[in-house]
C-alpha cells in the first residue's frame, strides 16, 4: 500500500493495535492518523469540532487542554477501542501573540502549558494503567525543537511547555520500561501546516509587516534550515511509525530530531 510521500507501507504491520492519536484532524497528527490507519492499526483520534473528524477513523469529540476532556478521552478510548496499544500524543501548538515575554499573560501561560504539556500527563495518567496491566505498549510524546531553540518573539511558552514535556516523557520512559512499555519523544522542527502558516500571519500581523517578511524571520531566528525546506507532515508520520512498531523494539527513551538540521549543536 502506498501512502502520502510515496512510502510503500504494509498494511498488516499494525493489525489489530489499538491506538490513540491526540491531535489528529491536522498537520502532523493527521499524518500519522493515516500512516498508522493504513498499516491496520484501529486509531481514536480527537478534535474540538466533529466537523474536523476523519472519514473512516474513530473519533471522540473533546478539548483536550482541560481536564474534563481529557476524561471524555480515556473513556471514550476505552469504550470504542476496549483498550490500549500505542498513544501518540500529537495535540499542540501555539496561539501566543507576538511581542516577547510581556505580552504573554496568566491565561496565554495556561493555555499553552494545558495544551502542550497537561493533555498528555493527564491522559497518560488515565491510560497507562492498562498498558500496564497488560505488559506492554507504546508512546510517543510529540515535542519540539523549541524546547532548544525558543524564539523570544513568539514562542516562550509553547517552548517552555515542550520542554516540560521532553523532561516528563524521559522521567516516564524510566519508569515504565521495566513494565515492557517503551516511552520515546519526537522533536520537530519547522513542520509546513496550516498551524504554522497561521503563526505567520499572527507575527505580521503584531509587526505591521507582510507574510514574507514574517516567515523569513522565524527562518533567520531559527538560523536557517540547512536543508532548504521545512519537514513535511507525512516525514513525521514515517517517523513515529517506526517507533511505535517493533522495529524498534530497543529504542526507548530516546528523543529524534526531524528538522532538516535546524539544530545546529550535537
Amino acid at each position: 500500500m502506498i501512502v502520502p510521500g510515496k512510502f510503500t507501507v504494509d498494511d498488516q504491520e499494525f493489525a489489530g493495535k489499538r491506538v490513540l492519536v491526540t491531535g489528529g484532524t491536522k498537520g502532523a497528527g493527521e499524518a500519522i492518523v493515516h500512516r498508522l490507519s493504513a498499516a491496520g492499526a484501529m486509531v481514536v483520534t480527537t478534535a474540538r469540532s466533529a466537523t474536523e473528524a476523519l472519514s473512516r477513523t474513530l473519533f471522540v469529540q473533546a478539548d483536550v487542554s482541560t481536564l474534563a476532556g481529557t476524561e471524555t478521552v480515556a473513556a471514550g478510548v476505552m469504550e470504542q477501542l476496549g483498550g490500549i496499544d500505542i498513544i501518540v500524543h500529537s495535540v499542540g501548538g501555539s496561539k501566543s501573540p507576538g511581542g516577547g515575554f510581556a505580552g504573554l499573560t496568566e491565561q496565554t501561560w495556561q493555555e499553552e502549558l494545558s495544551l502542550n504539556l497537561l493533555a498528555a500527563v493527564r491522559l497518560d495518567r488515565m491510560l497507562v494503567p492498562h498498558m500496564v496491566e497488560q505488559g506492554s505498549g507504546a508512546i510517543v510524546h510529540i515535542s519540539s525543537i523549541q524546547r532548544r531553540l525558543p524564539l523570544h518573539e513568539s514562542t516562550i511558552a509553547y517552548a517552555a511547555a515542550k520542554a516540560a514535556l521532553s523532561t516528563y516523557s524521559k522521567a516516564l520512559s524510566k519508569e515504565l520500561g521495566p513494565k515492557g512499555i517503551r516511552v520515546n519523544t519526537v522533536a520537530p522542527g519547522w513542520i509546513h501546516t496550516t498551524a504554522s502558516e497561521a503563526m505567520v500571519k499572527r507575527l505580521a500581523t503584531h509587526s505591521g509587516s507582510d507574510e514574507e517578511t514574517a516567515r523569513q524571520g522565524i527562518m533567520d531566528a531559527l538560523g536557517g534550515i540547512p536543508i532548504g525546506r521545512p519537514a513535511r507532515p507525512h516525514e513525521v508520520a514515517e517517523l513515529v511509525a517506526f517507533l511505535v512498531s517493533e522495529r524498534a523494539s530497543a529504542i526507548h527513551g530516546a528523543e529524534y530530531v526531524i528538522d532538516g538540521g535546524t539544530v545546529p549543536t550535537v
